[in-house]
C-alpha cells in the first residue's frame, strides 16, 4: 500500500501543479455547482449529455476548491507559497500511530506535515458542497446514458478515472489517520468510481485494499465479500495473500473444512506462500488429520517444477514444523543444491540448528543432575555453532538489506557465545554485531 500512496503522490502533484491557476474560490465553486445542478432539473436541459457534463465538472471544481492548490508530497515551502494570504487558524503538534506531524488547522481543511517537512495527509473538514466526488459519478455516468454515439466517451473516462484518483487520496489519508474503516469505505469508492460505465475498469488495487481494511477492522462478512471478489477477477495478492486471508476468516467462523479446501486451492497456485503453507500445517496439526496431505500437495507442485529450489525450502519448513529435523535439514540441503545462490535454503538450515539450540538451552536450564546437564550444554554448543556456517553463508548471498539485517542478527547471538574462544568468533561476532544495526 505504501508504494501505492507514493505514486499516487507523485501523480496528484503534476497534475496540481498543472491546475494551480484554475482552482476556484470556495464560493465561486459552490455558485457555479448550483447553476449546474438547476440545469440537470430543467426538462429542456436534463437529456443533454452537456448538462451533465458540465454538472460533473462543477462538482470536481467545487471539490478542489475545498482543498486549494495543496497536494499530498509537497514541501513546506511550497505549501507556505501556494497557500497565499491562506492562512492556517491554528497549528499543532500532534502524534499518529507513534510518528509526529505538524496539524495545521483551516476553515475547509486539517493539513499534516510529517517529520521531513513534506504534507503527507489532507483531511477535508469542511468541504465546499457534501459529497462532491460521489455526485459527479452520478452526473458522468448520466451523461455517459445520453451520449449514444459516444462523442464524450474519452473525456467520461479520464473524468472517473480523475475521481477514482482522489478517492484513493483520501483514503490514504484516512488510513494515515488510523481511520481504517473509512478508508475502506474509501477505496470501495475509488473502486466503483473505476468500475463504472464507460470506464468500466476492475481496479485490483483497490478491490484488494477494501478487503484488507475491512478485514483489519476485523468486519469479517465485508472482507469475504470483497476477499471472495478479488479471486472472481483473477487477483489473489502478493503471493497469494487473498487465499491465506479468506481461509483465516473461514477458520474463525468456525468453518475449519471450508478454511482447509481454500487453503489447498491457494496452495496449488502459490506453492511457496509462507502464509498459505503456515496455515496448512496449522490446520493439519490441530485437526490431527494425516500431515501425509502436505506432502502430497508439495509433490505435486514438484512435479510442475522439478526444478525449483523453494518447493524444497517449503518442504524443510514443514518438516521442522512437524518436528521432523533430519528430514528438514535433508531438504533445505536439497534446496541449496538445486540452487546454490538461493539464500533462503540456507536460512531454513541455519533457523533450524538455531532453534534446535534454544530448546536443548532450556532443557539443561530445567535439568537437575550435573551429568545430564552438562551433555545437553554440549549439544546446545554443537547446535549453536552449526548453525554460524549455513547463516554466514545466507548473509554473504542475499541482496535484500532486511534479510541480512535478520541473518546477522541470529549471527551476532550465535557467535556472542563463542567470542571468548577465540579470536575468529570474537571477529565474527564485531562484524553481525554492527550489521544486525544495519551498518
Amino acid at each position: 500500500m505504501k508504494k501505492i500512496f507514493l505514486v499516487l503522490a507523485i501523480a496528484a502533484s503534476l497534475q496540481a501543479i498543472d491546475a494551480q491557476a484554475q482552482v476556484k474560490s470556495p464560493a465561486a465553486a459552490k455558485s457555479a455547482v448550483e447553476k449546474a445542478a438547476a440545469a440537470t432539473t430543467n426538462p429542456k436541459q436534463n437529456t443533454k449529455t452537456a448538462t451533465w457534463i458540465k454538472y460533473g465538472s462543477a462538482l470536481m471544481d467545487a471539490y478542489d476548491a475545498t482543498v486549494g492548490s495543496i497536494w499530498v508530497g509537497m514541501s513546506g515551502q511550497e505549501l507556505t507559497l501556494l497557500s497565499g494570504s491562506e492562512k492556517p487558524q491554528s497549528q499543532e503538534v500532534v502524534e499518529i500511530n507513534g510518528r509526529q506531524f505538524t496539524k495545521m488547522v483551516y476553515s475547509t481543511k486539517n493539513l499534516y506535515v510529517n517529520e521531513n517537512g513534506a504534507l503527507e495527509i489532507i483531511e477535508v473538514t469542511n468541504p465546499v458542497v457534501e459529497a462532491p466526488l460521489a455526485k459527479a459519478v452520478e452526473a458522468y455516468a448520466k451523461a455517459a446514458e445520453f451520449d449514444a454515439k459516444g462523442q464524450k466517451t474519452k473525456d467520461i473516462k479520464e473524468a472517473l478515472t480523475t475521481i477514482s484518483g482522489k478517492y484513493y487520496e483520501e483514503a490514504y489519508s484516512a488510513y494515515g489517520l488510523g481511520d481504517i474503516k473509512g478508508a475502506s469505505e474509501l477505496f470501495e469508492k475509488a473502486y466503483n468510481a473505476k468500475n463504472t460505465a464507460p470506464l468500466s475498469q476492475i481496479d485490483t488495487n483497490a478491490l484488494y485494499n477494501v478487503a484488507f481494511t475491512a478485514w483489519q477492522v476485523a468486519d469479517n462478512a465485508r472482507a469475504k465479500k470483497y476477499f471472495n471478489e478479488c479471486l472472481a477477477v483473477g487477483y489473489a495478492g502478493e503471493d497469494g495473500d487473498v487465499y491465506a486471508k479468506l481461509a483465516e476468516i473461514e477458520d474463525k467462523e468456525g468453518n475449519k473444512v471450508e478454511s482447509k479446501n481454500i487453503l489447498e486451492k491457494g496452495f496449488e497456485a502459490y506453492p511457496s506462500s509462507q502464509a498459505i503453507l503456515v496455515g496448512l500445517i496449522n490446520y493439519y496439526i490441530s485437526s490431527g488429520e494425516d500431515t501425509n496431505r502436505l506432502f502430497q500437495l508439495l509433490d505435486n507442485a514438484k512435479k510442475n517444477e522439478p526444478n525449483n529450489a523453494s518447493l524444497y525450502y517449503v518442504e524443510g519448513n514443514i518438516h521442522r514444523q512437524l518436528g521432523n529435523g533430519e528430514a528438514a535439514i535433508a531438504a533445505y540441503n536439497k534446496c541449496s543444491e538445486i540452487n546454490p545462490e538461493y539464500e533462503f535454503g540456507y536460512i531454513g538450515a541455519g533457523i533450524y540448528y538455531y532453534e534446535l539450540a534454544v530448546k536443548l538451552q532450556q532443557d539443561a536450564d530445567l535439568e537437575m543432575d550435573n551429568t545430564k546437564y552438562q551433555a545437553l550444554l554440549g549439544e546446545f554448543e554443537v547446535a549453536l555453532k552449526n548453525c554460524v556456517e549455513p547463516f554466514e553463508k545466507a548473509f554473504e548471498l542475499s541482496k535484500d538489506a532486511e534479510v541480512k539485517v535478520s541473518v546477522a542478527e541470529y549471527l551476532k547471538n550465535a557467535c556472542f557465545r563463542f567470542r571468548n574462544e577465540s579470536a575468529e568468533f570474537q571477529a565474527k561476532y564485531d562484524k553481525y554485531n554492527a550489521a544486525s544495526q544495519g551498518n
